[in-house]
């Protein structure tokens, strides 16, 4: 028999509220024994809770039950909605696990068995999973697709459609010598549908790398040379001291990293070793470091002072800072004049960041292919559905259908997922 799991919900304690959960055979009654009679299922009342060993008051909660299987774990489901203490929540699952067949869950527990209930499938798990860690309205809005099922939905409409064409191809094995020329001509329509197919689907894998950033933020390196007030720039963009600033060329010499909600993009935000020619082998590996990261940086803003602007502007931001000690000359089109030390120009350069942020991720299109494991299978469709097109033998091609197929039933975690799986739900936390 299953295991009962309880465990808490909610935030921390000590808070306003806490909500324990209980899902399994056993969590009516595990929960009727602490609060007597349930409520009529899916209706809140309040009852008090009591030890079943001692008798003793717990607390008084707000109490749930919902019968299996229209539950959120697919089995019966409790939720104990009580007082926030750390002493009142300690004492409720002491209770609760004390009963036979009643433990504490494991991370990520109660969606896992939503999903072995079909509640919910893979894509949905981990839409679920970056619901929970979104940090931006991006991020949020990305993960509610994900976890509403927009994937699935669109991996089937895939499925479907090589599952047509397969469909095709199988029937052209059934006709005779004397058919041929029917069994060419639908050769040939399957052909051209099948390379229409690969190239539309190569289209949504090119827009992959926009939802990759919109779930793991845009990085932005802040590069230029030493002691132009780089670090300076960092903590006026976060608001707080994260960089060490002092007047000694060289102070950073690894690259520090910063998290912003630009308009509701997520963005990191990467302090840099000043670029010179030094000795020192150290700042000289940060320098290196620096270089590296802001080659594969979404965007590079190259911070200089007024009496050394470069002409023409580097690719990027050019950003004259200091002008609170010098006006710059013949400022390159395009670049920002700032003052980090007094905030002249920052409002004006976060409004160009936002835009930028906004331009770079379309937040308001669908971009669905945040995850490596979802890219790989619609990767492979697309291969397997370039192996069919070019398919001398029906036979062949209708193998290589059957693979498209497959590939686009692992997003949904119908086949071939099961290594994946704990790699999955152990980014829940214990509640969840």
């Amino acid at each position: 028999m299953t295991d009962t799991i309880a465990a808490l919900a909610s935030g921390r304690p000590p808070a306003a509220i806490a909500v324990i959960r209980v899902s399994g055979p056993q969590a009516m009654a595990a929960v009727a024994a602490l609060v007597g009679a349930l409520p009529p299922p899916r209706r809140m009342s309040l009852r008090q809770l009591r030890d079943p060993a001692s008798g003793q008051l717990l607390d008084s909660a707000l109490v749930v039950a919902f019968p299996g299987p229209l539950s959120a774990s697919g089995e019966d489901l409790c939720e104990l909605h009580l007082h926030g203490g750390p002493a009142v929540v300690s004492g409720v699952l002491v209770a609760l696990t004390a009963q036979t067949g009643v433990r504490l869950a494991e991370p990520g527990e109660f969606t896992r068995r939503a999903f072995a209930s079909g509640r919910m499938d893979l894509a949905q798990v981990e839409g679920l999973a970056d619901l929970v860690a979104a940090e931006t309205a991006s991020q949020r809005d990305q993960a509610l697709a994900l976890a509403g099922g927009a994937l699935t939905r669109l991996a089937e409409t895939w499925r479907e459609r090589c599952l047509a064409v397969l469909a095709e191809a199988e029937a052209a094995l059934d006709f005779g010598e004397e058919e041929a020329d029917v069994a060419e001509r639908l050769d040939e329509a399957a052909r051209h549908q099948l390379i229409a197919m690969a190239d539309e689907l190569a289209g949504v894998l090119a827009d992959a790398s926009r939802a990759a950033r919109i779930r793991d933020g845009l990085t932005i390196a802040v590069t230029g040379a030493p002691n132009v007030g780089k670090s300076s720039l960092v903590n006026t963009l976060a608001m707080r001291d994260v960089a060490i600033v002092t007047p000694i060329p060289g102070t950073t010499r690894d690259a520090l990293e910063v998290a912003l909600d630009l308009g509701g993009v997520a963005v990191v935000l990467i302090d840099t070793a000043g670029l010179r020619e030094t000795d020192d082998p150290v700042e000289a590996e940060g320098i290196a470091r620096a270089r590296a990261r802001a080659g594969a940086a979404d965007l590079v803003i190259m911070v200089v002072t007024p009496e050394a602007v470069p002409s023409p502007a580097p690719d990027g931001l050019l950003i004259v800072n200091k002008i609170d000690l010098s006006a710059p000359v013949d400022m390159p089109e395009g670049a920002l004049a700032v003052s980090a030390l007094h905030g002249t120009g920052i409002a004006e350069l976060r409004q160009w960041l936002v835009a930028w942020a906004s331009a770079a991720v379309r937040p308001g299109e669908p971009a669905l292919l945040a995850h490596a494991r979802h890219r790989a299978a619609f990767a492979d469709a697309e291969a397997a559905l370039r192996d069919a097109a070019q398919a001398t033998e029906p036979v062949l091609r209708a193998e290589a259908l059957r693979s498209a197929a497959h590939a686009f039933g692992r997003i949904a975690g119908r086949v071939g997922v099961d290594d994946v799986l704990d790699r999955i739900f152990s980014r829940f936390c214990i509640g969840k």
